[in-house]
């Protein structure tokens, strides 16, 4: 999780593909939108392991764009593949 929140800061689009589903993983990422987020801080809340092939990790990020605080909170599904975690998706949570 902390890495691929570093990558989204970053814009590592090819490590944040590499670390997702290929079932969900999306066509575009758009991490050129502009204005662009200036990311300040993780905090993960929990991981709960499901099973020895799924987790789950309730994260905050916070970021501000354009001088505006913002904060993404979510509950994100994590599956194992040949010993790789990959996430799969996620719930926000408002």
């Amino acid at each position: 999780m902390r890495s691929r929140y570093s990558a989204y800061a970053l814009g590592f689009e090819d490590y944040l593909r590499a670390t997702w589903h290929p079932a969900t993983c999306p066509a575009t990422l758009d991490l050129d939108i502009e204005p662009r987020p200036q990311w300040l801080g993780l905090t993960v809340k929990s991981f709960r392991p499901v099973d020895d092939a799924h987790a789950t990790v309730e994260f905050v990020a916070r970021y501000k764009i354009s001088g505006r605080a913002h904060r993404l909170h979510e509950v994100s599904r994590f599956e194992c593949i040949d010993g790789r975690w990959l996430y799969r998706d996620g719930e926000i949570n408002e």
